[in-house]
C-alpha cells in the first residue's frame, strides 16, 4: 500500500527516504520505468505545493523495482514536466487506488 506524507521542503522527502534505503535516482534512468511500468511499485508519494508559485509544486515517489532496488522519483506538476515515466507513475499509482 502506498503511504502519503507531507514535509516541509522536497529534499526533507528526499532526505527521510534516503534514511530508508531508497538511495537510487530513478530520474537518471526514467526510460526503463515508461518502458516497463509493471516492474515498479510506489511505495511512497510525497506531494509539495509551494506557497507562492505553482512551479514549485512536485511530486516525489518512493519506488521500488522488481529486482529489490529502491530510489526516488522527483516531477513536477506542469504539463511540460510530465514525461513518459512520470505518466507511468500515476497510471501505477491510480492503479493502486482502485484495489
Amino acid at each position: 500500500m502506498t503511504q502519503m506524507y507531507h514535509y516541509a521542503t522536497v529534499s526533507k522527502a528526499l532526505d527521510e527516504l534516503n534514511e530508508n534505503g531508497f538511495t537510487y535516482d530513478f530520474n537518471l534512468h526514467q526510460e526503463d520505468i515508461a518502458k516497463n511500468p509493471n516492474k515498479y511499485e510506489i511505495k511512497h508519494v510525497y506531494r509539495y505545493e509551494g506557497d507562492t508559485d505553482p512551479g514549485d509544486a512536485a511530486v516525489v515517489y518512493g519506488i521500488q523495482s522488481s529486482s529489490g532496488k529502491k530510489g526516488v522519483f522527483v516531477t513536477g506538476f506542469s504539463a511540460n514536466s510530465i514525461t513518459e515515466a512520470a505518466q507511468a507513475l500515476i497510471q501505477i499509482s491510480m492503479k493502486n487506488r482502485i484495489k
